[in-house]
């Protein structure tokens, strides 16, 4: 099986070697690692060019001629890749060195998945393990207390926890993901989950299997909470899909979710059709209408409220 590894460069010389080394190092050997740069200004294009010589047959390194921003420049360099399969790849965390052949062995006995997560720990600026929570632990928390997971649900109506580091998918499944819509805070990892989930291709493996860096510079946190039982109890309160909401707040919290999705597809659909966010845009404005009807039976001013702040 040939592996690809889609790597996206923006001023990483920090972490980078780390980074690249635990790719080099896994117990199953990558067949190609592809990686576009994003116009870094520091030395991530030098370290590049030594790991391009030293290892011409494996690196692959485009340097794009304009800035693309993440999302695209993720598009790009996926449809860049070779491989069987695509690892997507942070330019600053640490894979597990059995992390490719615990997804081999995944994909191989479960062929109807087309991309697969994991979870991972919370690592800071010097290596050092952080100990808390993070949304990766969602499905096991859910499965913990007996609740049902269904992925397409949550990655539609409340929230993402697939996270790009931790991604890998089925090259056959590219076509069903290209080109990345560009929407606010809408990132290309929840896109992949998203249309993985819809077709019920998608799977998340609670195994830790990768080194998420926590620092000042990334681009994306806020994944990770304190280790107690509060935290706990949040998290599955958040992502219960079959829990009731029954006090103001959780009424509150689920109106503004789905109404920042809502006005997020809106824009996005007003210049440009798809199919996927057409449907994620019906699904979340009946998701609001039946929480309404809920509301309504509640406390009818409860709902005039809400339908004023969040029109």
């Amino acid at each position: 099986m040939k592996i690809s590894v889609a790597v996206c460069t923006y001023n990483g010389e920090k972490f980078l070697h780390q980074q690249i080394d635990s790719i080099l190092n896994q117990t199953f050997k990558v067949s190609e690692i592809v990686i576009c740069d994003d116009g870094s200004s520091d030395e991530t294009q030098n370290i590049l060019s030594e790991y391009k010589n030293n290892c011409p047959e494996i690196f692959k390194i485009f340097i794009n001629p304009s800035n693309l921003k993440s999302v695209k420049n993720f598009e790009k360099t996926i449809s860049l890749c070779t491989g069987d399969l695509i690892f997507l790849s942070d330019q600053d965390d640490v894979w597990a060195q059995h992390k490719v052949m615990t997804y081999i062995d995944y994909f191989e006995r479960h062929n109807d998945i087309a991309v697969l997560c994991s979870n991972g720990y919370i690592i800071d600026d010097r290596n050092v393990d952080i100990e808390s929570y993070t949304l990766w632990d969602t499905p096991e928390f859910l499965l913990q207390n007996n609740k049902e997971i269904d992925y397409y649900t949550i990655f539609s109506t409340i929230g993402n926890f697939a996270t790009g580091a931790s991604m890998a998918l089925k090259k056959s499944f590219i076509d069903n993901i290209i080109p990345f819509p560009i929407i606010e805070g809408f990132h290309h990892d929840e896109w992949i989950a998203l249309k993985a989930a819809e077709q019920k291709k998608f799977a998340f493996l609670n195994e830790k299997l990768f080194y998420y860096r926590v620092h000042t510079a990334q681009q994306v946190g806020g994944i990770s909470y304190p280790q107690n039982e509060i935290s706990k109890e949040k998290i599955i309160h958040k992502f219960d899909y079959t829990k009731e909401p029954k006090t103001f707040r959780d009424f509150k919290i689920k109106i503004r979710t789905l109404c920042d999705k809502e006005r997020k597809f809106k824009q996005y659909l007003d210049h440009t059709q798809n199919n996927t966010i057409e449907r994620l845009y019906r699904n979340i404005q009946l998701e609001k209408e039946q929480i309404h009807k809920k509301i309504n039976s509640k406390n009818p001013l409860f709902s005039l409220f809400f339908k004023y702040l969040y029109r």
